[in-house]
Formats: C-alpha cells, structure tokens, sequence
C-alpha cells in the first residue's frame, strides 16, 4: 500500500479506482480479537464478501485478480510501469491485491477454518509470485507483474506484505512463511540510511522523501518478527525506527503524524489516518514488550486525536448518530483500525472499537450493491 501523496489522489480512490480492495473492509475489521466468539453476523457477512471478491475480480489466468469490476480497458492508473497489460488485459497492482491477504488471514484468525488456508495456499499466495522480483537484490515485491518488464519496488507494499507473511505463518506454522517474512525484512532494511539521521524511503526507485507509511509499519514489522523469533537485532530496530519517525514526523500539537520529509528537510504536513494508527500500533507493541507507562500514554494521545481528526457527527437514515470517518480512504481507515485492536487488548476501552462497528455496519446497510461489493 503506497503513500497516495506520490500516486493517486484520495478522490480517485472514493471514486472506485482499487475497488476490490475496499470492499475487504469488511471482514478486515469484522474479525478482531476483542471479543472471545466471533460474532455470528459479522462471520456470514465477511465471508460473503470473500466470495464476491473471489468471484467478480478473478482475472481468469495466474491467479490474478482485475483492478475493478466490471472490468474497465480505460481505467488506466496513472502511476507506475509504462507497460501494464498481460494477454492483452491490465490486471490489479501490487498494493490492492495484498489487501486480499490481509482479509483471509482476519478470516482464518477468526474461524479456523481450513478453506482459509486452501485459499491462502492455492490463489493468495501463488497469485503474488507474479509480483516477485528476484532479479534485483535483495528481491523483493514489484508494484506490477514481473511478466510486464520491471516496475517500482516500495518499501511500505513490502511491509505489509511481509507483515502478512508473518501472520499467515503464526496462523499455520509454516516455515516458508516465515522465511519470506523474513526475506522481505532484508528489502526493507536496504532502504534505510543515514540521510536525515535515518529513516527508510518511501521508494527504492525514488529515494526523495522518508515517508510514515514505510516506517511506521516497518516498526511494527520488526517488533512482531522480535516475538516471534525472539533475536533481539529485531527489537532494537522497531524501536530505532519508532524513536526516528516520531522526533522527525509527530505533530507536537495532536501527537498525530505527517506524510513524510523530504531529503532537503520539508515536511509534508498531510495527515492520513494510517500513518497514525501505525505509529498507534507500534507504540502500545512498545509498552507490551517493555512495560513503559511512556509508550502508553503515546497511543492513547495518538488514539484520542485520531478520532477527533478523522471523524465528524453523522446521523444514519435510521436516525443513529455516529461518528463517521471522513474522505480518508477505507483500506487507510482499516490499517488505523489495528492499532486499536491493539490498544484495546491493554486497556480495554471499547469506545473505539464501537466507532468502526457503527461506520461498518452503515458501509454494509447502506454502499453495497447487488452483487455484494462496496
């Protein structure tokens, strides 16, 4: 998932552009480990749009999915390789395909159940192999199929992907989940240096700006493989990578981040809402592996303004007043949401958590269509 302030602007993405990806929102943020049973709803409505997204996306060929549906040759997307077909048909980019992943890991983190892992095993994973660059080291995920020539290698599609890997691996013990997780580390790594006292750029093909959304997840990426690996090179890294974008991109007024620093030092002062609830996230990951009442007090400041940022009094045609999150772009709203579920799982606040099931449940009740997506 790329920065949009280098590729496409958030209005393109509300219009539909990445659709698929954002009809995951659903059953990304339907399944959370805040309540003991899943909810039985929410099971038969995540799962339904698997099933939508599975059905009306499939490309037909190398398990790759179309960008939209219905299937659009015009829809050109304006960022990236300068060939873009494959059989003579554009297929989806890197960054809304791992979205895919994300969902069926949720799903199979819920329920257990064994189809999860098929799909996993079968399509997910075989599909994002078009993707994979081995030509350049460390290899890596390119942003479009490698059959198309090469394209941009980012450090934040990697990230989430590895993150993913690494989920998938807990879920099933795999090893060679784990071992790509691990490998995609070493890409994300390269892209670390000493301009600007650190940081890790946004682009391995653009180094101009150091971007939240490549190190804030790169952080949580390395705290996560410091559990689960236990080799503490993992944990003195999240932390370093914390500690930089915190001193380089943290609004001192509402704790909430910017969208990246140039090389020359300029802040871009943008605010999306995944930057933050990454560094959400990685803060309360801090405090569970250190018991610093510091690293605490940083997420529930982060989580306080975020919502206050993000979101505005919205009354449903049911006449319900919530909280609606704003223009923001969904798939951004769901990595935000993860630093709450962390943050839940440490101080039991649900108010949050409520927050997204009221914008869910009025995304479900009202801006889906017949066939079931968003």
């Amino acid at each position: 998932m790329t920065c949009r302030n280098n590729k496409i602007g958030k209005k393109g993405i509300h219009q539909g552009r990445f659709g698929f990806v954002f009809s995951l929102i659903f059953f990304v943020l339907s399944f959370t480990r805040c309540n003991n049973t899943p909810n039985k709803i929410e099971v038969e409505r995540a799962d339904d749009t698997l099933e939508s997204i599975l059905k009306y996306y499939d490309a037909e060929y190398n398990h790759l999915f179309n960008e939209t549906y219905p299937y659009q040759e015009t829809n050109k997307v304006t960022y990236l390789a300068d060939t873009d077909t494959l059989q003579g048909k554009r297929v989806a980019y890197l960054w809304p395909t791992s979205g895919i992943f994300s969902g069926v890991n949720a799903l199979l983190k819920s329920i257990k159940d064994q189809k999860y892992v098929e799909i996993l095993d079968e399509v997910i994973v075989p599909g994002l192999e078009n993707y994979y660059d081995e030509e350049r080291v460390p290899a890596s995920y390119q942003s479009y199929i490698i059959q198309a020539g090469p394209s941009d290698r980012f450090y934040d599609d990697n990230i989430w992907l590895a993150l993913d890997f690494l989920e998938a691996y807990q879920l099933t013990s795999k090893g060679e989940y784990l071992q790509r997780s691990l490998q995609l580390w070493e890409f994300v790594l390269s892209g670390w240096d000493e301009n600007l006292g650190g940081g890790i750029y946004w682009c391995e093909q653009k180094r101009k700006t150091k971007n939240t959304c490549s190190n804030a997840p790169a952080s949580v990426l390395a705290l996560k493989l410091f559990e689960a690996t236990g080799d503490s090179s993992y944990f003195k890294w999240g932390k370093s990578i914390y500690t930089w974008t915190r001193e380089n991109l943290q609004d001192p007024e509402d704790q909430l981040y910017f969208d990246n620093i140039s090389l020359a030092g300029r802040v871009d002062e943008r605010k999306y809402t995944y930057n933050s609830g990454q560094m959400l996230q990685a803060s309360v990951l801090l405090y569970r592996l250190t018991e610093e009442e510091v690293y605490l007090v940083d997420a529930q400041k982060i989580a306080k303004s975020a919502i206050s940022q993000f979101t505005e009094e919205f009354e449903t045609p049911e006449g319900e007043k919530i909280q609606l999150f704003k223009n923001t772009g969904n798939w951004f709203n769901v990595i935000l949401f993860r630093g709450y579920v962390e943050l839940y799982e440490i101080d039991g606040d649900r108010q949050y958590i409520e927050i997204f099931r009221d914008n869910l449940n009025h995304v479900w009740n009202h801006v889906r269509n017949s066939k079931g997506l968003f």
